[in-house]
């Protein structure tokens, strides 16, 4: 029997970092990159260059491939049911894709499940707007509940005028009450075919402008119970919604507990750490899991972990730089996506595995923004930068993953 074949729809860096896992598993790997100069294009033997809205084209590549699975969440899921029906496994499928595709369907998902979501509604006028924010307080969350990404498609509202222009278009929009949250966490699962999951350690993490900067594994000072009842509940979400590969949920961790933000269904910023800091990372566990393979274990190889961004800045020679931090930590592992300097995009991150956060977050930080050219102080003030927002307060659980 031959080793199946994976078929990536999508070239960025997720589809980048599966490669290695695909080649040290022997399985095939082929990517749909949107052009040719694709980030994924450069790690990739079997390469389609073509547009993953044409029904087409995703026909055309799924002939060549075993299995389909995703580095984003936009292939339309009409199409995807037209390839599931023509005997094309798509994983995750596209009744579980529609839930991080649609985040009015995942709101609606949440209260159907009883998992705590803010205040809620679906908006499409100034009046509707004015009556949620007269009940939910404002200011007020509002979404385009398609499309956004990396803290586009998002704004706080003061005020319903604020919001004409998107009312104007016409189409539903999201508006939550605004949540306060002590930090952000994040939890990855994984769930292959026969049912099979894992879990990995709930971690902290930190956005900037509305991009994830930084995460740290597993969330220090996190009450046990409520890192218990967050494996729970996130194992009841991949479950009810069927769910095939890594999924990732986002949270707001609040006085009382914890509020669900966003799903993606996918390899995730927020479990990048894993691929220095856990047994099994979350790249691998994804294929593992669309081939329906056994899962394998997600435990935390050391106390902790630290996931930093290289974010875009005014820097162009990345490459320089890059050398002074291998050669000033040793210890910290880069990973560059290969792409061109924009400011804000994301361009790679640093992991660093070892026993103290605090250090550790220092460290990385240091690492991720001097690559950028942002980092002002060889020796950067830990308090700064969103530190207490990550670090908390007190003893976290055990750094281990579930497996079942």
């Amino acid at each position: 029997m031959t080793f199946p074949r994976v078929g990536v729809i999508g070239g960025g860096q997720l589809a980048r970092m599966m490669a290695p896992a695909a080649e040290a598993l022997g399985v095939g790997f082929h990517v749909l990159a949107e052009t040719e100069t694709a980030c994924a294009t450069e790690v990739s033997a079997h390469v389609t260059v073509g547009d993953y809205r044409d029904y087409a084209t995703l026909k055309a590549f799924a002939e060549t491939v075993d299995v389909i699975t995703f580095d984003h969440e936009h292939v339309p899921a009409e199409h995807l049911r037209a390839l599931a029906a023509a005997g094309h496994p798509c994983r995750p499928g596209p009744e579980a894709l529609i839930h991080a595709q649609d985040k009015l369907v995942m709101r609606a998902k949440m209260d159907e499940l009883g998992l705590p979501n803010p205040r809620w509604a679906q908006v499409t006028t100034t009046e509707a707007l004015a009556a949620f924010g007269a009940e939910a307080g404002f200011p007020l969350i509002l979404k385009t509940p398609r499309g956004g990404y990396d803290g586009h498609g998002v704004r706080v509202i003061h005020e319903p005028a604020e919001a004409a222009d998107w009312l104007a278009e016409g189409r539903p929009l999201l508006a939550e009450e605004k949540i306060d949250f002590t930090r952000e966490l994040a939890v990855m699962v994984a769930r292959s075919p026969m049912g099979q999951t894992a879990v990995w350690p709930v971690v902290a993490t930190y956005q900037q402008d509305g991009i994830c900067k930084e995460a740290l594994a597993p969330a220090p000072g996190l009450d046990a119970e409520l890192a218990t009842q967050i494996s729970a509940d996130v194992l009841t979400v991949a479950g009810s919604l069927g769910v095939t590969g890594v999924m990732a949920m986002e949270m707001f961790e609040t006085a009382d507990g914890y509020v669900v933000n966003e799903l993606a269904m996918r390899p995730h910023n927020t479990g990048h750490w894993s691929q220095d800091g856990a047994i099994t990372s979350q790249f691998e566990q994804h294929l593992r899991a669309v081939l329906d393979l056994p899962l394998g274990d997600p435990s935390a190889h050391a106390p902790a972990t630290v996931m930093v961004n290289v974010l875009g800045a005014d820097r162009d020679d990345l490459y320089h730089a890059y050398l002074h931090v291998m050669a000033h930590d040793p210890q910290v592992k880069v990973h560059m996506y290969g792409k061109s300097v924009r400011p804000g995009r994301k361009l790679g991150h640093v992991n660093l595995t070892g026993e103290d956060p605090a250090e550790l977050l220092r460290r990385a930080r240091h690492a991720a923004d001097y690559i950028a050219g942002t980092d002002p102080n060889p020796h950067p003030d830990l308090r700064t930068g969103g530190a207490e927002h990550l670090l908390g307060g007190g003893t976290g659980p055990a750094a281990e993953g579930t497996r079942s």
